[in-house]
């Protein structure tokens, strides 16, 4: 029986929470060691476990892997979510790469301080509302097709549905002038892996609280 993967990060969304998102999309059953104490980061990198150093690390396939984008690149292609020839996968990787743009922005400002946070949250619904959603509902109203890429479901619907839901929670009528995105919004949501993903229980992370911020500060000591 193969081992399942093993999910090394905080207890928290982070630059891993897309990690749980593709496998949780392809099906795939994953396990989570949590980091709460500097002590295991110290551990991982004295293990040589941490190529460069950082987390995520995912465990799978006889491998430790490291850095966010390989390891998503390679779920991608593993689980046949990566498009079916080079054209698409470039066009996926185009689309994985914007929306992540606008994720980091959502992911660090929990790290702003206080008195920068409410200028932070103006700049991402202003981009989110100006450049990013404007992109991609264009791209579903010119080839008229259920999913970004070649008409199937990829890497880059999952990640655009997460990005989506991340900004509703900061602002609920994000979509209001983006009905294509509304509708993809919904399509992709009930795909069975997705809608079970979504689902209250789930591996999904809640949006960090204080206590997250505390503890991935301590840890990687900025």
């Amino acid at each position: 029986m193969t081992a399942k993967p093993k999910l090394y990060y905080f207890r928290g969304r982070g630059r891993m929470e897309s990690i749980r998102w593709l496998l949780a999309a392809a099906g795939v059953e994953f396990e989570e060691e949590f980091l709460e104490k500097r002590e295991q980061y110290e551990k991982l990198e004295k293990d040589g476990c941490l190529l460069f150093g950082q987390v995520p690390l995912v465990e799978m396939d006889g491998m430790m892997l490291t850095q966010t984008r390989a390891i998503l690149s390679y779920l991608a292609a593993k689980y046949n979510l990566y498009g079916k020839d080079l054209k698409e996968r470039v066009r996926i990787d185009m689309y994985v790469d914007g929306t992540l743009d606008l994720m980091l922005m959502i992911m660090l400002a929990p790290f702003k301080p206080p008195k920068e946070k409410e200028e932070n949250f103006a700049l991402i619904m202003k981009k989110a509302k100006t450049r990013y959603l404007p992109a991609f509902e264009k791209i579903l109203k010119d080839h008229r097709e259920d999913f970004l890429v070649g008409n199937k479901f990829s890497w880059a619907d999952v990640q655009l549905l997460e990005a989506i839901l991340m900004l509703e929670e900061l602002n609920a009528s994000v979509l209001s002038d983006f009905p294509l995105l509304k509708a993809f919004k919904t399509r992709i949501s009930n795909i069975p892996t997705i809608k079970k993903f979504l689902q209250p229980g789930s591996q999904r992370k809640l949006h960090p609280d204080q206590h997250y911020v505390d503890v991935v500060r301590h840890i990687l000591q900025f």
